[in-house]
């Protein structure tokens, strides 16, 4: 469900009708980040960079210190979460035109707030921000919603399964790429140095989790399954709200607008999600 739900979350953070709505309320869109941690980061309400960076988990603190709280000055929360709706109002009618209209697509907004309300949210910064947000009443606005919640609600309980297996952010990522989720360059994104990424990899080096060649050991690959399992279980209590037959149904319906997301080709195919591959 997390595969057919992400592409429909991120493209968000791609497409040209959500940039300009950004653009619109003063964010700088030479370049993504700015767009992206104020999307992200606005349920949130006023997070300082600390906060951000304790919940996004994986970017660096001085990356997350270029962003945020800066993106509050150029608009309050409660108007980048504004603009977020209309970006993804006009993305969506863009990309699944009619289709934002049809009652396939009305059928899946429904059982994903049905499984979005079961969510367990606490302990869970961006479910649980998201989770309290107004649900729109356009049925294409809630499915992006629900997908939002169930989305972040399974990336917190990913964030505790990784320290759970004792890594921090950056070794998150080395230990990642070392099991062939992305190459190490993808993750250039997050912002850690070289000299960072080496004294991470050095660190899962001497627990016996990665090779001096950055490849994953057999007991690196057997603490990434567990985090995998981990968070498969810890996010596994939506689609028991919503039972087996709804859970088929939505993935069923979630079919056309998954493949007409992808087939704007705006998603990166290398991606540090590790969508496709693990």
């Amino acid at each position: 469900m997390w595969h057919l739900l992400e592409p429909l979350h991120a493209v968000l953070y791609y497409a040209p009708q959500a940039f300009d709505q950004v653009a619109a309320l003063g964010f700088a869109v030479d370049e993504r980040w700015p767009a992206y941690f104020a999307w992200r980061a606005a349920p949130l309400g006023e997070a300082g960079a600390g906060e951000v960076t304790e919940a996004f988990h994986s970017f660096s603190p001085r990356t997350v210190e270029r962003y945020v709280p800066d993106a509050w000055r150029t608009a309050p929360p409660a108007e980048v979460l504004a603009a977020r709706l209309r970006a993804v109002d006009l993305v969506y009618r863009a990309v699944l035109g009619d289709g934002t209209r049809s009652d396939a697509l009305a059928e899946a907004a429904a059982l994903a707030r049905r499984a979005a309300a079961g969510a367990d949210t606490a302990g869970r910064p961006l479910a649980a921000s998201n989770a309290a947000l107004p649900w729109p009443e356009e049925p294409h606005l809630v499915l992006w919603q629900a997908a939002t919640v169930l989305r972040e609600h399974r990336g917190d309980g990913h964030v505790a399964a990784l320290r759970e297996a004792g890594l921090d952010p950056v070794e998150s990522l080395v230990s990642f790429a070392s099991v062939g989720a992305a190459p190490v360059e993808t993750f250039a994104s997050r912002g850690w140095t070289d000299a960072e990424w080496g004294a991470a990899a050095e660190r899962l080096v001497a627990r016996g989790l990665m090779d001096a060649d950055g490849a994953a050991t057999d007991a690196g690959r057997a603490l990434r399954s567990r985090i995998e399992r981990r968070t498969d279980a810890s996010a596994a209590a939506p689609w028991a709200a919503l039972g087996p037959d709804g859970t088929a149904r939505l993935a069923e319906l979630l079919g056309d607008p998954w493949v007409a997301v992808l087939g704007t080709g705006l998603l990166p195919a290398t991606n540090t999600l590790g969508i496709g591959r693990i």
